[in-house]
């Protein structure tokens, strides 16, 4: 039986000559075919993993934009273009993040400082200790000193400086980084988001979009609740420390809210960085940091955490709980933060998708 009418074969050579019949499925072209998939596979696992910092920027920036998307469309809903709600809300995270700086960095500078300036009175102390005279007689640690001070010790030394003004370098410009990645996921979320629902066949394309936005509406009720969590946890460590008298109340406060956002871990962090600022002061001081912030956090693990989170994401505590555990576990900081809210968009998606397919079967 010949080609069929309109086949390659069944007319003339045409203008680039006689087609040929189609290649069979020979064994080698089949291993062939798989061993190139399989190098492919692998220069995009290679490619992946070099590029993972800056993916990890990408995600950090997606999710801060998918967080803030919520203030930009309520001042869209006000009447403020897009462009000045966008402005608006980098402008106040801005705020937000100088601020913090502005609490943070001056106590420390201060506070090095002063302890640079004791040296000199903490080793003339020491020299007038007769024991501890005696040592630096008996092990000869002036010429260990002096030995150590040599020229490529103070290289290895100054080095060491040099990578960490590299670090700082780094640090100062992934955050740059982030905060540009932000306001352009921002800029364009809506173009986005669009181009994403357009990858999703026409027939699905509908369902597809009502979920998504409810997982983008979770992931920005998310933020807004743990902000609310972490501003509360900042102004009542404020207050406590203005009442028992610590220095640089507001810094101590940053700290706990900043602190507060990663869940699960972060408050006690907060607590146990405040706890020993209070026992370099006095012990009274540090035991009532360390009472304050144990019953603190019973108060907000117990009633204002599940409050917050089953109104704003609708998650179970054990999920949220073992969410939490997990993405520290996988991906450290990151993992936490975006823990709970990858737990509500499973849960919606099994709730919508999975168990409805199911219940056909």
């Amino acid at each position: 039986m010949g080609p069929t009418p309109g086949h390659p074969l069944a007319g003339g050579a045409g203008q680039f000559g006689q087609p040929g019949r189609p290649l069979r499925l020979s064994p080698f072209l089949v291993g062939l075919t798989g061993g190139l998939g399989v190098l492919v596979a692998y220069a995009l696992f290679l490619a992946v993993r070099n590029a993972g910092s800056v993916l990890v920027l990408v995600f950090i920036a997606l999710f801060l934009a998918i967080g803030l998307h919520p203030a930009v469309v309520r001042l869209r809903s006000w009447g403020m273009p897009r462009g000045v709600a966008v402005a608006a809300v980098t402008l106040t995270l801005l705020a937000i993040i100088t601020g913090a700086v502005y609490a943070l960095v001056p106590p420390i500078v201060s506070q090095t400082g002063e302890l640079i300036e004791q040296v000199p009175d903490y080793v003339t102390q020491l020299r007038r200790n007769g024991t501890v005279n005696d040592l630096i007689v008996q092990y000869d640690l002036a010429g260990r000193i002096n030995s150590a001070a040599t020229t490529e010790n103070i290289t290895r030394a100054l080095g060491g400086v040099f990578g960490a003004a590299g670090f700082i370098f780094g640090t100062v410009f992934n955050i740059v980084t982030v905060i540009v990645l932000t306001i352009y996921f921002m800029a364009t979320f809506d173009r986005l988001r669009d181009l994403g629902y357009g990858l999703v066949p026409a027939t699905r394309r509908d369902r597809v979009r009502r979920i998504g936005d409810a997982i983008l509406a979770k992931v920005g009720a998310y933020m807004v609740g743990a902000l609310a969590i972490a501003l509360l946890a900042g102004v009542s460590t404020f207050v406590f420390a203005i009442v028992v008298g610590l220095a640089y109340p507001f810094a101590l406060a940053v700290v706990v809210a900043i602190c507060d956002l990663i869940p699960q871990i972060g408050a006690t962090i907060g607590a146990v960085v405040i706890s020993l600022v209070g026992f370099a002061a006095d012990v009274p001081t540090g035991i009532a940091c360390a009472v304050f912030f144990l019953i603190y956090q019973q108060v907000e693990n117990y009633l204002i955490y599940p409050r917050v989170m089953r109104r704003s994401v609708q998650v179970n505590d054990v999920a949220a709980i073992v969410a939490a555990l997990l993405g520290v576990a996988l991906f450290g900081v990151i993992g936490a933060l975006v823990a709970i809210p990858a737990v509500a968009a499973i849960q919606l998606v099994l709730r919508e998708v999975v168990l409805p397919r199911q219940q056909l079967r």
